[in-house]
């Protein structure tokens, strides 16, 4: 057991109550080493505000959350009329209502661009793979926590859509079927789903969620925060002072509470403009099909997802069984390509080619739905294993050959191009272009072990770049 500090009698009652907390709890502890005493890099750039605003967002989400389920029914027959109730009768329920719609897709754009920020400056390579993972576990999560919330309000999209989603599971051979009736709790999406999905949104995903977002911090912390330089400041050959501590970075606090305040003070601007004036946003945060009433016998004109799950929606409908035969083309191609040019075992290039042949003839052999729904949760899967793709000598695009640039930027154009297709209805020229979107996207991280290495790259500077404002 640790000793109990002493403190004077003459000290200030806040210093004793402090005193007295420490040595129960350690509050002092825990500031120093994740606030006053974490240093962080000198030269962070207004991309490093996007992980405090997701921390903001969340707290806006849970807080919302809880007023929200005060007065929410979750009853198929009552939970369309309990969201009107609180959009028209509850004091406030409609700002809260807002808030909570609009901080849903608020979360999705920060994290989106957090996410961008560490595929810039190369935050997911060694030694913060893990960070990168819980954060790919946290997006993961907000997915299910988004799919689950969005059927909550009880409107034709709501219901449409989870009726869509949860029917793609039917897809996958042998246990599809009993698996989309797990997930449902009955043959069709009724009020058994309702109540599950409500369970899932409110208590059993929240509580994962909290948990990676610890963890995602305390790896954070543990072994430091990147910077657009790619330059390690807390190595066994960073300067540091007489203390110990990083020539070239700061205290967190108050530095960096300073620079986020300022950005969440934009961000909250921003924010309450499209609550009280746009909260809709012309349809994308809040489809119109979504005020009326689920109606399981009428089917709306065109159904599609939330747009920050449309760029994988274009995905899962850009295979059909004429993109079977491409996917076949690409895996043939690629094993051929192997064996050609890279020096292995006889038996090894048996092992390739026998390994084509066997994943032509499963794409051939199981309808290309099932495998839309591989490539659809293939796209977020494939995230995690970016820190081992990336084999370039240099972390940040700052210091990588100038056509990395343009590269991310059409992997950046082609994403947002996929978004916008998965709101379209179904088109010749969309199925085509989402086809193509598909395998660069797939393309940009498979080829990545190949292409990071292509090209020279500039030198580092052994010291984080920093000029003072």
């Amino acid at each position: 057991m640790a000793e109990f500090k002493e403190i004077s009698p003459d000290a200030p009652l806040a210093a004793k109550a402090m005193n007295w907390v420490d040595n129960r709890f350690p509050a002092s502890k825990l500031y120093k080493e994740h606030m006053s005493e974490y240093y962080a890099p000198k030269n962070f750039n207004f991309w490093y505000i996007f992980g405090s605003l997701a921390m903001l967002v969340l707290v806006i989400q849970i807080v919302t959350g809880i007023f929200l389920t005060m007065n929410y029914k979750p009853d198929a027959a009552l939970a369309f009329g309990s969201v009107e109730y609180i959009m028209r009768d509850v004091p406030w329920g409609w700002l809260i209502r807002y808030m909570h719609s609009t901080g849903a897709s608020a979360f999705f754009v920060v994290v989106y661009l957090h996410m961008f920020r560490g595929l810039l400056y190369g935050s997911y390579r060694k030694p913060r793979e893990l960070v990168w993972i819980f954060g790919c576990a946290i997006f993961l999560c907000l997915m299910a926590e988004a799919f689950m919330g969005y059927l909550l309000p009880w409107g034709q999209m709501s219901y449409w859509g989870a009726q869509v989603i949860v029917n793609l599971f039917a897809a996958i051979p042998f246990i599809g079927p009993d698996l989309a009736l797990l997930i449902r709790g009955d043959y069709v999406v009724g009020d058994a789903t309702l109540n599950r999905f409500f369970a899932f949104h409110v208590i059993a995903v929240p509580l994962v969620l909290l948990g990676l977002v610890a963890a995602h911090i305390i790896a954070l912390h543990e072994v430091g925060s990147n910077n657009p330089d790619g330059v390690e400041i807390k190595g066994p050959n960073a300067p540091k002072d007489a203390q110990g501590h990083p020539l070239d970075g700061i205290p967190f606090h108050p530095y960096y509470t300073v620079h986020d305040i300022f950005g969440v003070s934009v961000f909250l601007m921003i924010f309450s403009a499209i609550i009280f004036f746009a909260p809709e946003f012309g349809g994308y945060f809040l489809e119109y099909n979504n005020f009326i009433p689920a109606d399981p016998l009428k089917t709306p004109a065109h159904i599609a997802p939330v747009w920050y799950f449309t760029p994988y929606y274009s995905m899962l409908r850009a295979i059909t069984s004429e993109m079977i035969y491409a996917l076949i083309v690409c895996v043939v191609g690629a094993a051929g390509f192997s064996v050609w040019k890279f020096r292995m075992p006889v038996l090894l290039k048996a092992a390739v080619v026998g390994a084509a042949v066997v994943g032509s003839a499963l794409l051939l052999s199981i309808d290309a739905k099932f495998w839309g729904v591989v490539v659809m949760g293939g796209a977020v899967v494939i995230l995690f294993f970016l820190p081992w793709l990336d084999l370039s000598p240099v972390k940040s695009i700052r210091y990588r050959p100038d056509w990395h640039k343009y590269l991310y930027g059409i992997f950046v154009i082609n994403f947002l191009v996929l978004g916008y297709l998965g709101v379209q209805p179904p088109s010749p020229i969309g199925e085509r272009v989402s086809q193509v979107g598909t395998l660069f996207y797939f393309g940009f991280f498979i080829l990545m072990p190949w292409w990071s290495r292509v090209g020279t790259p500039k030198t580092p500077p052994d010291r984080p770049v920093f000029h003072g404002h």
